[in-house]
């Protein structure tokens, strides 16, 4: 939508997810709508925006309306080609015979085609598979790597943050801009007051959050953007209680936009990947990458081989 190569618009957008197919569709068009009015590219939704998230919206996804979904996806497809904006929204994929589906992100580019699907690698829960996503979802077996204008895109679910080998593997295929989705949201007074006790009231003061997911989520992702030099969009839903607000980092781990917690709302950013951002590791992380651990050129020294001595 007019931007120059190497530079997108980026809509990253917050609203209350919950077990409601047809007023998730109804946040999602009022949304894409908003953000192509004003003049983004691509348009970035949190995980199971459209589905509605099992275990957390709702106990388990045995009432989903599979047809439902099915259109309510197309709508978002005929949307993307009205405006002329790429989408990438979360949603629920359905396998088949008794397999869980997948916990995904649709990629969809400004003509309205599903260029890839992206399914969560890393499902939180145990190795039971009874607990957490694994209770409800498939974990899926590849990255998805695309582009938009000259960007080369990489994509990720909330749990995935925990893992910075994904970072690591999206950094050697060159992606520049993460389209990382959150559901961090729809918290009991319960659940928040169990996060809080795992944080400890008495460090609550030197952290930027009050629950467990609030600290760790952002400043991982602040240190995922700086180690790997790359964009990272992060919405997140905002049905209360919310974790964290929607933000977005710069490349050189700068937050650069954040929306209130708790509020309907979208987030634009210029995300410049030709911007001279400050990058310390920038000469020496092609070699890390490759598994030669260390900058400049070792020397062979007796007194270097002789490590228990003064």
């Amino acid at each position: 939508m007019g931007s120059n190569a190497g530079k997108l618009t980026v809509a990253t957008c917050q609203f209350p997810v919950d077990a409601d197919v047809t007023r998730n569709l109804w946040f999602v068009l009022q949304q894409l709508r908003e953000a192509a009015s004003k003049g983004a590219d691509v348009v970035h939704f949190p995980e199971c925006a459209l589905s509605g998230y099992a275990g957390s919206d709702f106990p388990d996804l045995a009432a989903l309306n599979w047809s439902q979904l099915d259109h309510s996806m197309r709508q978002v497809m005929r949307w993307a080609a009205k405006t002329g904006v790429w989408v990438v929204i979360g949603s629920t994929h359905r396998l088949t015979g008794g397999n869980k589906p997948h916990n995904s992100l649709y990629i969809i580019d400004s003509a309205g085609a599903l260029v890839d699907r992206y399914d969560k690698l890393f499902c939180a829960g145990d190795i039971t598979e009874r607990t957490g996503d694994l209770a409800h979802y498939s974990p899926g077996n590849h990255l998805t790597v695309f582009e938009i204008n000259g960007v080369r895109c990489g994509t990720a679910i909330c749990h995935d943050y925990r893992y910075p080998e994904l970072y690591r593997e999206y950094k050697r295929r060159d992606a520049q801009l993460i389209f990382h989705s959150y559901h961090a949201a729809h918290a009991s007074a319960e659940d928040v007051a169990m996060m809080r006790a795992q944080v400890g009231l008495e460090v609550q003061a030197l952290n930027p959050g009050g629950t467990y997911p609030g600290i760790t989520m952002p400043a991982t992702m602040t240190a995922a953007a700086a180690a790997n030099h790359m964009w990272i969009s992060c919405p997140n839903s905002s049905a209360r209680e919310s974790c964290w607000a929607t933000f977005v980092v710069r490349a050189d781990g700068i937050t650069v936009g954040r929306l209130a917690r708790n509020r309907t709302g979208i987030l634009i950013s210029t995300v410049d990947t030709t911007a001279d951002l400050y990058d310390s590791t920038s000469a020496w992380r092609g070699r890390a990458l490759a598994g030669v651990l260390h900058s400049g050129t070792p020397v062979h020294d007796e007194r270097s081989d002789r490590r228990t001595e003064l």
